[in-house]
Protein backbone atom coordinates (compact mmCIF):
# COMPACT_ATOMS: atom_id res chain seq x y z
CA UNK A 1 0.00 0.00 0.00
CA UNK A 2 0.82 3.62 -0.36
CA UNK A 3 3.18 4.36 2.54
CA UNK A 4 1.91 7.28 5.20
CA UNK A 5 2.63 10.73 3.79
CA UNK A 6 6.18 11.24 4.31
CA UNK A 7 8.24 15.12 4.43
CA UNK A 8 8.26 16.38 0.74
CA UNK A 9 11.38 14.97 -0.94
CA UNK A 10 13.08 15.93 -3.90
CA UNK A 11 12.95 13.40 -7.15
CA UNK A 12 14.21 14.23 -10.69
CA UNK A 13 14.36 17.93 -10.52
CA UNK A 14 12.21 19.98 -8.32
CA UNK A 15 9.53 17.69 -8.57
CA UNK A 16 7.80 17.47 -4.86
CA UNK A 17 6.98 13.54 -4.41
CA UNK A 18 4.09 13.48 -1.23
CA UNK A 19 5.27 9.75 -0.26
CA UNK A 20 6.30 6.60 -1.90
CA UNK A 21 5.25 2.45 -1.72
CA UNK A 22 7.49 -0.17 -2.52
CA UNK A 23 6.26 -2.86 -4.82
CA UNK A 24 4.36 -5.26 -2.91
CA UNK A 25 5.71 -9.09 -3.11
CA UNK A 26 4.45 -10.88 -6.30
CA UNK A 27 0.81 -12.60 -6.13
CA UNK A 28 0.80 -15.89 -8.19
CA UNK A 29 -2.26 -15.94 -10.08
CA UNK A 30 -3.38 -18.62 -12.50
CA UNK A 31 -3.49 -18.26 -16.56
CA UNK A 32 -3.63 -20.73 -19.52
CA UNK A 33 -0.17 -19.90 -20.07
CA UNK A 34 1.11 -20.21 -16.56
CA UNK A 35 1.31 -18.24 -13.62
CA UNK A 36 1.02 -14.25 -13.67
CA UNK A 37 3.55 -12.25 -11.23
CA UNK A 38 1.20 -9.70 -10.49
CA UNK A 39 2.97 -6.38 -8.56
CA UNK A 40 1.25 -3.63 -6.34
CA UNK A 41 3.79 -0.82 -7.66
CA UNK A 42 1.78 1.63 -6.59
CA UNK A 43 -1.56 2.57 -4.74
CA UNK A 44 -3.66 5.42 -2.87
CA UNK A 45 -4.46 6.51 -6.46
CA UNK A 46 -8.13 8.44 -6.73
CA UNK A 47 -9.70 6.83 -9.25
CA UNK A 48 -7.25 6.42 -12.08
CA UNK A 49 -8.49 6.46 -15.81
CA UNK A 50 -4.98 6.56 -17.73
CA UNK A 51 -1.72 6.41 -17.97
CA UNK A 52 1.18 7.14 -20.40
CA UNK A 53 5.12 6.29 -19.91
CA UNK A 54 7.43 9.60 -19.86
CA UNK A 55 11.10 8.52 -21.88
CA UNK A 56 13.54 6.14 -20.00
CA UNK A 57 10.06 4.03 -19.06
CA UNK A 58 10.91 4.78 -15.19
CA UNK A 59 8.27 7.25 -14.77
CA UNK A 60 4.17 7.48 -16.45
CA UNK A 61 1.79 10.20 -16.50
CA UNK A 62 -1.41 9.14 -14.47
CA UNK A 63 -4.81 10.67 -14.74
CA UNK A 64 -6.90 10.93 -11.91
CA UNK A 65 -10.96 11.49 -12.56
CA UNK A 66 -11.43 13.74 -10.07
CA UNK A 67 -9.46 16.17 -12.05
CA UNK A 68 -5.28 15.47 -10.85
CA UNK A 69 -2.62 14.35 -12.72
CA UNK A 70 0.32 13.01 -10.87
CA UNK A 71 3.71 11.15 -11.82
CA UNK A 72 4.27 7.40 -10.89
CA UNK A 73 7.67 5.71 -10.71
CA UNK A 74 8.39 2.20 -10.96
CA UNK A 75 9.36 2.62 -7.66
CA UNK A 76 6.31 3.62 -6.55
CA UNK A 77 6.79 6.97 -5.84
CA UNK A 78 3.49 9.14 -6.55
CA UNK A 79 3.93 13.20 -7.05
CA UNK A 80 1.93 15.44 -5.93
CA UNK A 81 -0.79 17.02 -8.38
CA UNK A 82 0.94 18.85 -11.56
CA UNK A 83 -0.22 22.44 -12.01
CA UNK A 84 -2.20 23.60 -15.20
CA UNK A 85 -4.31 20.87 -15.28
CA UNK A 86 -7.78 22.16 -16.64
CA UNK A 87 -10.87 22.54 -14.38
CA UNK A 88 -12.80 19.53 -14.77
CA UNK A 89 -16.63 18.18 -14.80
CA UNK A 90 -15.92 15.46 -12.00
CA UNK A 91 -19.39 14.45 -12.26
CA UNK A 92 -20.74 10.66 -12.93
CA UNK A 93 -18.37 8.99 -15.08
CA UNK A 94 -17.14 12.77 -15.94
CA UNK A 95 -13.28 14.23 -14.95
CA UNK A 96 -10.12 14.28 -15.75
CA UNK A 97 -9.99 11.20 -18.58
CA UNK A 98 -7.22 9.84 -20.97
CA UNK A 99 -3.45 10.84 -21.62
CA UNK A 100 -1.55 10.25 -24.34
CA UNK A 101 2.58 11.56 -25.59
CA UNK A 102 3.27 13.64 -28.16
CA UNK A 103 4.60 11.53 -31.24
CA UNK A 104 7.28 14.65 -30.65
CA UNK A 105 7.39 14.11 -27.31
CA UNK A 106 11.08 14.01 -27.33
CA UNK A 107 11.68 17.72 -28.88
CA UNK A 108 8.14 19.19 -28.28
CA UNK A 109 7.08 17.59 -24.51
CA UNK A 110 3.68 17.97 -25.30
CA UNK A 111 0.97 16.28 -23.41
CA UNK A 112 -2.53 15.39 -24.70
CA UNK A 113 -5.86 15.38 -22.29
CA UNK A 114 -9.01 14.28 -22.19
CA UNK A 115 -11.44 15.71 -20.13
CA UNK A 116 -15.30 16.63 -19.21
CA UNK A 117 -16.22 20.03 -19.35
CA UNK A 118 -19.57 22.00 -18.00
CA UNK A 119 -21.53 24.01 -19.96
CA UNK A 120 -23.32 27.19 -18.95
CA UNK A 121 -25.80 25.30 -18.35
CA UNK A 122 -24.72 22.37 -16.45
CA UNK A 123 -24.45 19.85 -18.71
CA UNK A 124 -21.35 18.67 -19.94
CA UNK A 125 -19.08 17.21 -22.88
CA UNK A 126 -15.82 15.81 -23.19
CA UNK A 127 -12.59 18.38 -24.22
CA UNK A 128 -9.36 17.53 -26.12
CA UNK A 129 -6.60 19.65 -25.22
CA UNK A 130 -2.82 20.18 -25.06
CA UNK A 131 0.54 21.39 -23.15
CA UNK A 132 3.68 21.40 -22.68
CA UNK A 133 5.30 19.48 -19.70
CA UNK A 134 7.40 21.34 -17.67
CA UNK A 135 11.53 20.15 -17.27
CA UNK A 136 10.73 19.69 -13.81
CA UNK A 137 7.55 17.18 -14.23
CA UNK A 138 5.57 19.92 -12.03
CA UNK A 139 3.57 21.33 -14.58
CA UNK A 140 1.44 21.33 -17.76
CA UNK A 141 2.56 24.73 -19.56
CA UNK A 142 0.29 26.80 -21.93
CA UNK A 143 -2.53 24.44 -22.11
CA UNK A 144 -4.46 24.83 -25.03
CA UNK A 145 -7.87 23.52 -26.02
CA UNK A 146 -8.11 21.66 -29.59
CA UNK A 147 -11.20 20.09 -29.79
CA UNK A 148 -14.99 20.71 -27.51
CA UNK A 149 -17.33 18.26 -27.99
CA UNK A 150 -20.79 20.11 -29.35
CA UNK A 151 -23.33 20.66 -28.09
CA UNK A 152 -22.61 19.94 -24.74
CA UNK A 153 -25.20 17.15 -23.88
CA UNK A 154 -23.89 15.10 -20.86
CA UNK A 155 -25.48 15.04 -17.47
CA UNK A 156 -22.81 12.84 -15.94
CA UNK A 157 -22.86 9.63 -18.42
CA UNK A 158 -20.90 8.53 -22.09
CA UNK A 159 -17.74 11.19 -22.38
CA UNK A 160 -15.95 8.19 -24.00
CA UNK A 161 -12.83 9.04 -24.48
CA UNK A 162 -9.32 7.36 -25.73
CA UNK A 163 -6.72 9.50 -27.94
CA UNK A 164 -4.93 7.13 -30.61
CA UNK A 165 -1.91 8.54 -33.08
CA UNK A 166 -1.52 6.60 -35.72
CA UNK A 167 1.30 6.13 -37.72
CA UNK A 168 1.16 9.24 -39.86
CA UNK A 169 0.75 11.61 -36.90
CA UNK A 170 -2.65 11.57 -37.39
CA UNK A 171 -5.32 12.11 -33.79
CA UNK A 172 -7.79 10.18 -33.73
CA UNK A 173 -10.34 10.80 -30.60
CA UNK A 174 -13.72 8.42 -29.15
CA UNK A 175 -16.35 10.49 -27.88
CA UNK A 176 -19.20 9.14 -26.03
CA UNK A 177 -22.94 9.64 -27.35
CA UNK A 178 -23.48 11.40 -23.61
CA UNK A 179 -26.65 8.75 -23.22
CA UNK A 180 -28.25 10.78 -26.04
CA UNK A 181 -28.65 7.53 -28.04
CA UNK A 182 -30.17 9.24 -31.37
CA UNK A 183 -27.20 11.44 -31.47
CA UNK A 184 -24.79 9.01 -32.27
CA UNK A 185 -26.44 8.89 -36.14
CA UNK A 186 -26.73 13.37 -36.42
CA UNK A 187 -23.66 13.93 -38.31
CA UNK A 188 -23.83 17.99 -37.18
CA UNK A 189 -22.85 16.78 -33.80
CA UNK A 190 -19.90 15.09 -32.42
CA UNK A 191 -21.81 12.71 -29.89
CA UNK A 192 -21.16 8.95 -30.67
CA UNK A 193 -18.18 9.94 -33.15
CA UNK A 194 -14.52 8.73 -33.43
CA UNK A 195 -13.03 12.22 -34.81
CA UNK A 196 -9.60 12.58 -36.69
CA UNK A 197 -7.38 15.54 -36.46
CA UNK A 198 -4.27 17.37 -36.93
CA UNK A 199 -1.91 17.45 -34.12
CA UNK A 200 -2.62 20.34 -33.30
CA UNK A 201 -6.48 20.20 -33.73
CA UNK A 202 -6.95 21.26 -36.95
CA UNK A 203 -9.25 19.40 -39.61
CA UNK A 204 -7.28 16.77 -42.00
CA UNK A 205 -8.12 18.08 -45.79
CA UNK A 206 -9.08 14.43 -46.65
CA UNK A 207 -11.64 13.19 -44.06
CA UNK A 208 -14.88 12.16 -45.09
CA UNK A 209 -17.03 15.02 -44.36
CA UNK A 210 -14.98 18.03 -45.11
CA UNK A 211 -17.39 18.95 -47.87
CA UNK A 212 -20.26 17.76 -46.82
CA UNK A 213 -23.03 20.61 -46.05
CA UNK A 214 -24.24 20.00 -42.54
CA UNK A 215 -22.05 17.81 -41.19
CA UNK A 216 -18.72 17.93 -38.65
CA UNK A 217 -15.75 17.83 -40.22
CA UNK A 218 -13.77 16.37 -37.30
CA UNK A 219 -15.96 12.80 -37.95
CA UNK A 220 -14.35 10.08 -38.96
CA UNK A 221 -17.05 7.31 -37.98
CA UNK A 222 -20.05 7.43 -36.43
CA UNK A 223 -22.97 5.13 -34.77
CA UNK A 224 -20.99 4.42 -31.81
CA UNK A 225 -22.63 4.67 -28.39
CA UNK A 226 -19.65 4.84 -25.32
CA UNK A 227 -15.97 3.87 -26.66
CA UNK A 228 -14.01 3.69 -23.59
CA UNK A 229 -10.97 1.82 -25.40
CA UNK A 230 -8.89 2.20 -28.40
CA UNK A 231 -5.68 1.08 -29.77
CA UNK A 232 -3.67 1.23 -33.26
CA UNK A 233 -3.18 -2.43 -34.08
CA UNK A 234 0.64 -2.86 -34.64
CA UNK A 235 0.91 -5.39 -37.31
CA UNK A 236 -1.59 -3.57 -39.27
CA UNK A 237 -1.73 -0.13 -38.48
CA UNK A 238 -5.71 0.29 -38.25
CA UNK A 239 -7.54 1.85 -35.34
CA UNK A 240 -9.26 -0.77 -32.91
CA UNK A 241 -11.76 1.01 -30.52
CA UNK A 242 -14.29 -0.83 -27.91
CA UNK A 243 -17.59 0.15 -26.75
CA UNK A 244 -20.12 -0.56 -23.96
CA UNK A 245 -23.27 -2.05 -25.30
CA UNK A 246 -26.44 -1.24 -23.02
CA UNK A 247 -27.27 -3.97 -21.48
CA UNK A 248 -25.55 -7.00 -23.86
CA UNK A 249 -23.57 -5.85 -27.22
CA UNK A 250 -20.06 -4.94 -25.92
CA UNK A 251 -18.37 -4.61 -29.19
CA UNK A 252 -15.02 -3.99 -30.57
CA UNK A 253 -15.11 -2.23 -34.00
CA UNK A 254 -12.07 -1.50 -36.70
CA UNK A 255 -13.79 2.41 -37.77
CA UNK A 256 -13.54 2.98 -41.43
CA UNK A 257 -13.67 6.54 -42.49
CA UNK A 258 -17.10 7.79 -43.27
CA UNK A 259 -18.91 4.32 -42.22
CA UNK A 260 -21.78 3.60 -39.86
CA UNK A 261 -21.09 1.65 -36.57
CA UNK A 262 -24.95 1.49 -35.91
CA UNK A 263 -25.77 2.77 -32.51
CA UNK A 264 -28.96 2.96 -31.89
CA UNK A 265 -30.47 1.02 -34.85
CA UNK A 266 -28.57 -1.99 -34.62
CA UNK A 267 -27.46 -3.14 -31.16
CA UNK A 268 -27.17 -6.90 -29.52
CA UNK A 269 -28.47 -5.66 -26.47
CA UNK A 270 -31.24 -4.23 -24.53
CA UNK A 271 -31.99 -1.23 -22.20
CA UNK A 272 -31.20 -1.66 -18.39
CA UNK A 273 -35.00 -1.26 -17.79
CA UNK A 274 -34.93 -4.65 -19.79
CA UNK A 275 -37.06 -3.42 -22.54
CA UNK A 276 -35.69 -3.21 -26.42
CA UNK A 277 -33.95 0.16 -27.44
CA UNK A 278 -36.78 2.26 -28.76
CA UNK A 279 -34.64 2.90 -31.79
CA UNK A 280 -33.29 -0.75 -32.55
CA UNK A 281 -34.33 -2.27 -35.78
CA UNK A 282 -32.13 -5.38 -34.63
CA UNK A 283 -28.98 -7.03 -34.30
CA UNK A 284 -28.10 -5.52 -37.94
CA UNK A 285 -29.09 -2.11 -39.86
CA UNK A 286 -29.28 -1.66 -43.32
CA UNK A 287 -26.47 0.78 -44.03
CA UNK A 288 -24.34 -0.14 -40.67
CA UNK A 289 -21.10 -2.10 -40.12
CA UNK A 290 -21.62 -5.09 -37.60
CA UNK A 291 -19.17 -5.49 -35.32
CA UNK A 292 -15.64 -6.78 -35.50
CA UNK A 293 -16.25 -8.95 -32.28
CA UNK A 294 -19.21 -8.67 -30.10
CA UNK A 295 -20.61 -9.29 -26.42
CA UNK A 296 -24.41 -10.59 -25.77
CA UNK A 297 -22.83 -10.36 -21.97
CA UNK A 298 -21.54 -7.26 -21.23
CA UNK A 299 -18.46 -7.26 -19.75
CA UNK A 300 -17.73 -3.58 -19.36
CA UNK A 301 -14.67 -2.61 -21.65
CA UNK A 302 -12.31 0.00 -20.62
CA UNK A 303 -8.81 0.33 -21.79
CA UNK A 304 -6.96 -2.00 -24.31
CA UNK A 305 -3.49 -2.90 -25.38
CA UNK A 306 -2.55 -5.02 -28.24
CA UNK A 307 1.15 -6.91 -26.97
CA UNK A 308 3.92 -7.09 -29.20
CA UNK A 309 6.59 -6.66 -27.13
CA UNK A 310 9.27 -9.65 -26.75
CA UNK A 311 9.59 -10.15 -22.93
CA UNK A 312 6.52 -12.60 -23.03
CA UNK A 313 6.34 -14.35 -26.60
CA UNK A 314 3.30 -16.63 -25.66
CA UNK A 315 1.62 -13.00 -25.17
CA UNK A 316 2.32 -12.03 -28.61
CA UNK A 317 -0.71 -11.50 -30.80
CA UNK A 318 -3.07 -11.12 -27.47
CA UNK A 319 -5.20 -7.87 -27.39
CA UNK A 320 -5.69 -7.05 -23.57
CA UNK A 321 -8.42 -5.29 -22.27
CA UNK A 322 -9.93 -3.64 -19.07
CA UNK A 323 -13.95 -5.42 -18.17
CA UNK A 324 -15.44 -2.98 -15.35
CA UNK A 325 -18.83 -4.68 -15.16
CA UNK A 326 -17.08 -8.31 -14.85
CA UNK A 327 -14.24 -7.41 -13.18
CA UNK A 328 -11.07 -8.96 -14.60
CA UNK A 329 -8.45 -8.32 -17.83
CA UNK A 330 -9.52 -9.89 -20.91
CA UNK A 331 -6.95 -11.46 -23.41
CA UNK A 332 -7.88 -12.18 -26.85
CA UNK A 333 -6.15 -14.08 -28.72
CA UNK A 334 -6.08 -13.02 -32.31
CA UNK A 335 -5.71 -14.88 -35.62
CA UNK A 336 -4.75 -11.97 -38.26
CA UNK A 337 -7.47 -9.84 -37.16
CA UNK A 338 -9.84 -12.33 -36.19
CA UNK A 339 -10.59 -13.34 -32.48
CA UNK A 340 -9.68 -16.77 -32.03
CA UNK A 341 -9.96 -17.50 -28.01
CA UNK A 342 -10.69 -15.63 -25.05
CA UNK A 343 -9.18 -15.64 -21.20
CA UNK A 344 -9.70 -13.62 -18.36
CA UNK A 345 -7.36 -12.61 -15.91
CA UNK A 346 -7.36 -11.21 -12.65
CA UNK A 347 -10.69 -12.25 -11.72
CA UNK A 348 -9.84 -13.53 -7.89
CA UNK A 349 -8.65 -9.66 -7.34
CA UNK A 350 -12.28 -8.76 -7.48
CA UNK A 351 -11.15 -5.64 -9.04
CA UNK A 352 -12.42 -3.34 -12.25
CA UNK A 353 -9.84 -2.33 -14.35
CA UNK A 354 -9.80 1.04 -16.17
CA UNK A 355 -6.94 0.81 -18.24
CA UNK A 356 -4.02 -1.43 -19.36
CA UNK A 357 -0.77 -0.22 -21.16
CA UNK A 358 1.77 -2.38 -22.15
CA UNK A 359 5.07 -1.04 -21.12
CA UNK A 360 8.64 -0.37 -22.48
CA UNK A 361 9.87 -3.33 -20.17
CA UNK A 362 7.56 -5.57 -22.31
CA UNK A 363 5.27 -5.64 -18.32
CA UNK A 364 1.53 -4.82 -18.41
CA UNK A 365 0.97 -2.19 -16.43
CA UNK A 366 -3.22 -1.91 -15.21
CA UNK A 367 -4.81 0.82 -13.77
CA UNK A 368 -8.09 -0.44 -11.23
CA UNK A 369 -10.98 1.89 -10.69
CA UNK A 370 -11.84 2.81 -7.28
CA UNK A 371 -11.94 5.55 -4.58
CA UNK A 372 -8.52 4.21 -3.42
CA UNK A 373 -7.04 2.28 -6.77
CA UNK A 374 -3.61 0.23 -7.57
CA UNK A 375 -1.08 0.56 -10.06
CA UNK A 376 -0.47 -3.31 -11.24
CA UNK A 377 2.71 -4.72 -13.07
CA UNK A 378 1.71 -7.73 -14.37
CA UNK A 379 3.82 -10.43 -16.56
CA UNK A 380 4.46 -14.37 -16.92
CA UNK A 381 6.05 -16.06 -14.30
CA UNK A 382 9.65 -16.15 -15.76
Amino acid sequence: MLARPLLAATFAGAILWGGFASAAPDQPLDSTLGPLEVTTVADGLARPWSLAFLPGGERMLVTERPGTLRVVGLDGRVSEPLDGVPEVYATGQGGLLDVRLSPDFASDRLVYLTYAEAGEDGKAGTVVGRGRLSEDLSAIEDFEVLLRQQPKLSVGLHFGSRLVFDRAGDLFVTLGENNRRSTAQDLDKLQGKVVRLNPDGSVPPDNPFVDRQGARPEIWSYGHRNPQGAALNPWTGALWVNEHGPRGGDEINVPQAGKNYGWPLATHGIDYSGQPIPEAVGETAEGTVAPHHVWEVSPGLSGMAFYDAERFPAWQHSLFIGALAQPSLIRLTLDGDAVAKEERLLESLGKRIRDVRVGPDGYLYVLTDEADASLLRIGLAE
